[in-house]
């Protein structure tokens, strides 16, 4: 029976770190010499996902491709890293389930930082009507209640961060 690597799900809101914190991560795992794939959903959104809206049920579908494409790769032993919003609880709910080895982690930002970082503009779009359903501002970000890690990229260091992840999975 073959053994099923980790799926490390980063969730948080458009500028919180989430894709920053998973290609460090992947770089400290590569250097390890470990077989690891990073599947980011704005790059996801252009292949697999495209032309997927903003609306609940579409992305609620857009999660499920990637569960289907991460639980492939994991089950071929790559310790995936999942880089996508997730802003709803069923979301990740349905991911844990699917996904053996499923990690959740929250990458804790507060909106205005968010914003702050923001070098596309979309923030500002969404503010001003022009971008619907957009996570934080006219569609929910549901906070997750029991996550397997907490970062806060506000706070601490990237490597602080990575150290946590690495640290919680045994890998450090």
């Amino acid at each position: 029976m073959n053994k099923q690597a980790n799926v490390l799900w980063f969730t948080g809101l458009s500028g919180a770190g989430k894709t920053t914190t998973a290609e460090y991560v992947r770089d400290r795992l590569l250097e390890q010499g470990r077989r690891v794939e990073l599947l980011d959903g704005d790059a996801l959104r252009q292949t697999i996902c495209k032309g997927l809206g903003f609306t609940r049920e579409e992305r609620l579908e857009n999660i499920k491709r990637i569960v289907y494409v991460a639980g492939l790769l994991a089950k071929h032993e790559v310790i995936v890293l999942v880089s996508a919003i997730t802003p709803y609880a069923e979301m990740r709910d349905y991911a844990r389930k699917e996904l053996a080895g499923y990690v959740e982690i929250y990458v804790e930002c507060p909106l205005e930082e968010c914003e702050r970082r923001d070098v596309k503009g979309l923030y500002a779009k969404a503010r001003q009507g022009e971008l619907k359903h957009f996570t934080g501002i006219s569609d929910p970000y549901e906070v997750p209640l029991a996550p397997d890690v907490t970062i806060r990229t506000s706070s601490d260091s990237l490597e602080t961060n990575s150290a946590a992840i690495l640290t919680r999975l045994g890998l450090m």
